[in-house]
């Protein structure tokens, strides 16, 4: 696992499609820095009310033409829109896709024309759409896993899926991502989401052998290795507390950071003994400069078993932060360091910087009389050890060397 200061690894969700998209389509939230823009045309259940994606009605001479007509326009499409930025509501996408209707309308058996038409639908990212295609397509051709449609149709599924988890649809979610893997049994992202709704629905058995499966197509992934140790450890903690964990984990992986940290907070304060949850409260506490709350959640780590060194540093970080502020703690530590590099310099800057930053904080002002004293500025020595001893009469220490920078010498 990766320490508390360090961020831990993310699983991979759908491709961005960068266009606006008008009421005809959905805006799916992605969870990483390259999720997806899935147009989701569920109307059952639709939260946001928006209708499906109506294709206008278009007269061709015959179902080829039509047919011939839709990979034209894609084909335009293509070649006239930036890569990775195709989208239904682009004029020539919208053609292709009223055309290759078209065409099935006019002969809703054919097999190219319904597999034209949901290979249009997919590539636009039309989710839904697509998947309706490529059901109709599988009435008339069997399905055969793991073949270029099949595919094609799990990455449907695949979105649809992670359409259903970003609207807290874990049952509906789980679903979709049971039928891509049918589908597409290679495809480690349903995998690893299909893992992921087992273990929040509590089924940590299925989720430990989905993590199996996944880590099989993609092995060493630190993501799912993540997420495979927290399905092994999952029943210490309870369902409450696993749930609460792998949502605020999307949360952070979507940048929503505010709501990443109140879940790890719930989720350890569900589950005491679940060290993890309080590392990652307490990594967000302390980029986000909420000192008191990393305090909570460092103490909450350290009071474990598996506690380490990292978990008390940082909680020394955060007591120190609650008392003086983290910046100047932070600052006062970088100081620190340079100070053990032998950059004396450098480090007299940092510690007068910490004194900036907090005129209270004894310990800067007594290490700035250090440096100043080794550098034998006795003059400075004497001012920042005086300042050091008004802070705090009982540092001796200060309280000697400031009698020798006074005396000068």
């Amino acid at each position: 696992m990766s320490t508390p200061t360090q961020s831990t690894p993310t699983q991979s969700t759908p491709r961005r499609t960068p266009a606006a998209l008008t009421i005809r389509a959905l805006l799916l939230l992605g969870l990483s820095a390259a999720p997806a823009s899935a147009q989701d045309t569920i109307t059952t259940p639709n939260p946001t009310g928006q209708p499906a994606f109506a294709p206008q009605p278009v007269t061709y001479p015959s179902a080829a033409a039509a047919a011939a007509a839709a990979q034209t326009y894609a084909e335009q499409a293509r070649s006239t829109y930036p890569k990775g930025s195709a989208n239904i509501d682009q004029v020539l996408w919208t053609q292709a896709a009223n055309a290759a209707e078209a065409a099935v309308k006019a002969k809703p058996g054919n097999a190219d024309y319904l597999k034209l038409r949901a290979g249009i639908y997919t590539e636009v990212g039309f989710w839904r759409q697509a998947e309706l295609g490529w059901a109709a397509y599988f009435k008339v051709v069997p399905v055969v896993a793991g073949s270029p449609e099949a595919r094609q149709a799990g990455a449907a599924q695949y979105n649809l899926g992670y359409a259903a988890y970003s609207r807290s649809q874990p049952d509906l979610a789980a679903r979709y991502f049971t039928e891509c893997l049918k589908l597409d049994p290679k495809n480690a992202q349903c995998a690893g989401w299909a893992a992921r709704t087992a273990l929040e629905g509590s089924d940590y058995a299925r989720a430990q052998t989905l993590y199996t499966q996944a880590l099989a197509l993609t092995p060493g992934d630190r993501s799912l290795l993540y997420f495979q140790g927290l399905a092994q450890k999952a029943s210490d903690y309870g369902p409450a507390a696993t749930q609460a964990f792998s949502r605020a984990y999307a949360d952070l992986d979507a940048g929503r950071k505010d709501r990443a940290l109140t879940g790890f907070q719930a989720a350890a304060l569900s589950a005491p003994n679940f060290n993890e949850a309080w590392r990652q409260a307490g990594r967000l506490a302390l980029e986000a400069g909420n000192a008191q709350a990393a305090l909570e959640a460092y103490q909450g780590a350290v009071a474990l078993p598996a506690a380490d060194a990292s978990d008390k540093f940082n909680l020394a970080l955060a007591q120190e932060g609650v008392q003086y502020g983290l910046d100047a703690v932070r600052t006062f530590r970088a100081a620190y360091a340079q100070y053990a590099s032998g950059s004396k310099a450098a480090a007299a800057d940092g510690f007068a910087q910490a004194t900036v930053q907090n005129p209270d904080y004894a310990k800067a002002w007594s290490w700035l009389g250090r440096v100043r004293y080794e550098a034998q500025d006795y003059p400075g020595a004497a001012e920042a050890y005086g300042r050091a001893v008004a802070l705090d009469p009982n540092d001796k220490p200060s309280a000697y060397f400031l009698k020798l920078a006074q005396q000068g010498k």
